[in-house]
């Protein structure tokens, strides 16, 4: 398989998706601006499948075949940008969600262009961007244990990569891929991490978004 960067990638989320992927038969590369950060996370991360995961700088992690934005949503932009050359003519996945905590909840915020994908997709103009990983319990991804059994909803304007990713989710174990459609949908599918966060946060739970009523092989 294509080898993965994750920018970010030593935070929770990043990790999550990491093991799963590596557990898939990808070889991972972890990206941080800290690579001493990077390499240690990276060797705390011992994936069962066939697949590696190592730590670089986001500078090293950008040359991958595809890579995922998992920095927070207020550096992702600035993340981006400084590797516009290296992210140029690539499938980039964001998971990044623009929320604020107030209280014991979690609201949106709604960047300028309406969602952090579409934000990323102006920085990258040469790229070709798809939205996943939205709604994921990081520690539930985490866990190799975990009897997750969660839906990863997808959406691009870029038909052949969202079904590019979407072929990538369907082989991480407990995710199915579930294409909504265009990156009109963005800000709606981002904003509804904040509920799902909320209702975490309130249950003291990790659930997650299943979908019921699809058929059972999309």
């Amino acid at each position: 398989m294509t080898t993965i960067g994750i920018l970010g990638g030593t935070g929770p989320a990043g990790r999550g998706v990491a093991i799963r992927l590596a557990n898939a038969g990808c070889d991972v590369v972890l990206g941080s601006r800290d690579s001493s950060r990077a390499h240690e996370v990276a060797g705390s991360l011992l994936p069962r499948g066939r697949g590696t995961v190592s730590g670089a700088t986001n500078e090293v992690a950008a040359l991958s075949g595809i890579v995922i934005v998992a920095t927070p949503w207020d550096s992702a932009v600035a993340t981006v940008r400084s590797l516009k050359s290296q992210l140029a003519g690539k499938t980039i996945v964001s998971m990044v969600n623009a929320l604020a905590r107030e209280g014991r909840e979690l609201v949106p915020l709604y960047p300028a262009r309406g969602s952090m994908a579409a934000q990323i997709a102006f920085a990258l103009p040469e790229s070709r961007i798809v939205g996943a990983f939205h709604h994921l319990p990081a520690a539930t991804m985490e866990d190799q244990d975990s009897d997750l059994d969660a839906d990863v909803v997808i959406f691009s304007d870029h038909e052949e990569d969202r079904q590019h990713v979407a072929e990538l989710v369907n082989c991480m174990e407990g995710l199915r891929a579930v294409i909504a459609g265009s990156m009109s949908l963005a800000s709606s599918i981002e904003a509804f991490t904040a509920v799902c966060i909320s209702i975490n946060i309130r249950y003291k739970s990790h659930s997650y978004v299943k979908l019921c009523g699809l058929a059972a092989n999309l």
